[in-house]
């Protein structure tokens, strides 16, 4: 009675995995200290656990005259309980059992350790029960019409447009009101990055090879910055600029990747160069310590002498990112690669000099990062630039953009998404007002490193349909370390297609298709279609066997376009040497692959579009730009359909992308499904789950949770860390709608429930969370959470 007041006590059950589960709520005096409480508490569970030999799930304590009275002054069990499951109780303590509550988990799986797998298997697992093996190939890359005429080298390519179109306008930049702040027409472009080379080469002694890292915000000046470089056949690497509010954080970054990336000179703009000297940034790096730093706005005394000769297989770029478990790594990109990249890119997408293209995408790696500064040059349309923190200072400037300028391809992230849905879920009648009109859009591509997230981007189509939005076109694409692009939805493409999976089968490495609704059923839909060139096939990742189709395994990739291999993985580099050479042990075993890193699988499905006739969201061969083109893709196409109907397995029998087809006949393409990073996958229990399953869970709990939720393990413990908005009184309402929420999808038990702010867990340019770095914070304890729940 110290603690507690008498008769002040909810005591009720609810029904958690199968079975009654016993709460109990207390009311605790004003004067009783959190130690205190904690000491109760363990008192009472021996207590009921030795006297009534039952455990007791959760325990908690609320303020005095919190819990609901009814109308003769006792305890309104009901409401209680209902307060209790809808995370309105507000209770001062918690303590969560599951750990020792719960004892019918499903029984563990038993892992078999596999002799290896052979061509029997192989023979026996796919040929005899009539499955294929699963391969997928994106159609080949026809001669485009100017090929002869066109340099491949990017350099070349541009010193052909200052010829041929001078006054083009290749890049627009726009501010933050949606005004042009900026433009460049191909001549300017070339005689800024002549400029740019002979700076480097007189002020900085850059040699052909060298590395020059380039620190600039988005804009035009890292587009000269990098053509200079390439001018003078150094090698760019570009980097974030440090945020000025968050140098304490940012700026470490930015120098790792510069020694890393063993950059011998840094090129920006004054601002940045004084920020990197400033102050602030002095009390964690020495402003004397950094590389040479060369100002972009300082004038040579000399022209450029000549533009340097580099080979097809020599180094273009240097792409460094974080991927999704904090691993910083560079890969190398050679002008071949580059070249072919931008041609599959130019044929999927239909790029041409007249078309206007919006981007609002991080341009420092990644597909990002080509579309940015390479496929505007190499295909010579109109690129209108967005920085995405404009679109954060005005969320409708992106979609405002693409009614004002009729724009039919645009390219953003789904931070970009994101933060249109919150933001102007409320102002469709002000944007119909404005005239938004977003008829004219034909296809919007997320660009993405990772499983497309279904429920936000029905939720932006969903919204934005009122403004003509055609949700057909909008999709995913998905590249890795390993290849920038491996699908990117097509120009004349069908819809994405989409299935629904067994949550229990893939947790056992098995895809089972299941109709939707079903129970533990998860909506997959495909990342785009395969671009040109590109093989991809499915591979079991620990023994490197052939899987079929519609089983879950590593996805491979050959194409022209693959990177040629890591400059560097910061930290390890022992795991990771084959990622560019695998080769298969049963099948073909001497063909080369790049491992993408990322679990998936193939499924042969027929187009939506392809009993359909053509309609205006299709634009006809007759309306495209370029004819020949068109007309040879559709040809191609016809052959490789009457390939399929003979052949069967045929390696052109495979078309991803192409063009339209008559009611008569069915088009097959290969879909490819991304589940989640191998890196990512949290194994407990003998099953593997991916955070991003958890997580959806989570967020489904409470409506007071942001989508900043993540989990990781930590000592076999799985960790959640979510985000609040709210009043600190809520925070210990979601440690058992958590707890629940988790065991009852999941059949796992939380270990610690993180209640944080907002904006705690971090994420990447591309908007995916940064997991590992949320461990790595947790385990120093740097979160300054604003409730920490060890379940017992």
């Amino acid at each position: 009675m110290r603690f507690i007041y008498r008769g002040r006590i909810a005591v009720f059950s609810i029904k958690v995995l199968r079975d009654e589960r016993v709460c109990v709520i207390a009311e605790q005096r004003p004067d009783c200290s959190e130690e205190e409480s904690f000491h109760w508490m363990s008192r009472v569970l021996q207590a009921v656990d030795s006297i009534h030999q039952v455990g007791i799930y959760c325990l908690a304590l609320v303020p005095p005259n919190h819990l609901p009275k009814t109308p003769l002054g006792g305890i309104h069990l009901c409401e209680a309980r209902r307060r209790f499951l809808e995370g309105s109780l507000h209770p001062a303590n918690v303590l969560m059992c599951p750990h020792t509550c719960v004892t019918n988990l499903p029984k563990p799986r038993e892992l078999h350790q596999d002799t290896g797998v052979g061509p029997a298997s192989v023979m026996v697992g796919n040929l005899v029960q009539g499955n294929r093996l699963a391969v997928a190939h994106g159609r080949e890359v026809g001669l485009a019409e100017d090929t002869e005429r066109k340099p491949q080298l990017i350099t070349g390519v541009l010193r052909w447009r200052a010829n041929t179109s001078p006054d083009h306008i290749i890049f627009t930049l726009l501010n933050s009101k949606g005004a042009i702040a900026k433009t460049i027409t191909c001549s300017e472009l070339h005689k800024r990055a002549e400029k740019i080379a002979a700076l480097l080469q007189e002020r900085g002694k850059i040699e052909p090879g060298d590395h020059v890292a380039l620190i600039f915000p988005p804009g035009l000046d890292l587009l000269c910055a990098f053509y200079g470089c390439l001018y003078l056949g150094a090698i760019p690497i570009t980097i974030r600029p440090p945020h000025p509010q968050n140098l304490i954080t940012t700026l470490p970054t930015v120098r790792m990747i510069v020694d890393v990336s063993k950059s011998g000179i840094v090129l920006s703009i004054q601002p940045i160069i004084k920020l990197l000297k400033s102050r602030e940034a002095a009390t964690s790096i020495d402003p004397k310590t950094w590389p040479q730093i060369l100002d972009i706005d300082d004038n040579p005394k000399r022209k450029l002498a000549g533009i340097a000769t580099v080979s097809l297989d020599s180094s273009a770029y240097l792409d460094f990112s974080v991927s999704t478990c904090g691993r910083l790594s560079g890969v190398n990109i050679t002008h071949r690669s580059l070249s072919s990249l931008c041609a599959s890119l130019k044929l999927a997408c239909e790029l041409y000099p007249s078309r206007h293209v919006a981007l609002c995408l991080d341009p420092y790696c990644g597909l990002g990062f080509v579309m940015w500064t390479l496929i505007g040059v190499y295909s010579g349309h109109h690129s209108i630039l967005i920085a995405p923190y404009e679109v954060e200072a005005n969320p409708s400037l992106w979609l405002s953009t693409l009614s004002q300028h009729r724009v039919r391809d645009t390219f953003c992230s789904y931070g970009v998404i994101e933060l249109c849905t919150k933001a102007l879920s409320n102002s469709i009648p002000l944007l119909k007002q404005r005239n938004v009109d977003l008829r004219c859009v034909r296809t919007c591509v997320v660009v993405a490193e990772e499983r497309p997230r279904v429920q936000l981007t029905q939720q932006f189509c969903k919204l934005f349909q009122a403004l003509g939005l055609n949700t057909r076109c909008v999709s995913t694409s998905f590249g890795c370390r390993v290849n920038p692009a491996i699908c990117v939805q097509g120009a004349s493409s069908a819809e994405s297609a989409q299935v629904y999976v067994d949550l229990r089968a893939l947790r056992n490495n098995r895809v089972a298709l299941v109709e939707r609704g079903a129970p533990n059923s998860l909506c997959l839909i495909e990342s785009g279609k395969l671009l040109p060139g590109v093989k991809v096939i499915i591979a079991n990742p620990d023994t490197k066997g052939h899987c079929g189709d519609s089983h879950l395994g590593e996805i491979w990739v050959q194409a022209p376009h693959n990177a040629n291999g890591y400059f560097t993985i910061y930290g390890d580099e022992t795991d990771y040497n084959d990622h560019f050479n695998a080769k298969l042990v049963t099948g073909a075993t001497s063909e080369m692959y790049a491992r993408t890193g990322y679990l998936g699988f193939l499924r042969r499905t027929e187009c939506s579009q392809a009993a359909s006739i053509l309609d205006e969201t299709t634009p006809s061969v007759a309306s495209r730009d370029s004819d020949t083109e068109s007309l040879n893709s559709m040809s191609q196409l016809q052959l490789n359909f009457s390939n399929a109907s003979l052949g069967g397995n045929s390696e052109h029998s495979l078309v991803s992308g192409g063009g339209a087809v008559t009611s008569n006949e069915q088009e097959l393409h290969d879909a490819v499904y991304v589940v989640g990073a191998v890196d990512e996958v949290i194994s407990l229990r003998g099953m593997n789950y991916h955070p991003i399953d958890i997580e959806n869970s989570v967020l489904r709990c409470h409506k007071k949770l942001l989508n900043g939720i993540a989990v990781f393990t930590w000592t076999n413990l799985l960790v959640v860390v979510v985000e609040l908005d709210g009043n600190e009184s809520e925070a210990l309402d979601l440690v058992p709608l958590v707890t629940n929420n988790v065991l009852e999808e999941h059949q796992l038990i939380v270990g610690v429930v993180v209640v944080v702010d907002p904006g705690v867990v971090p994420i990447n340019s591309r908007g995916e969370k940064q997991r590992m770095h949320l461990r790595d914070g947790f385990l120093a304890d740097q979160l300054d959470p604003i409730y920490v729940a060890y379940n017992m």
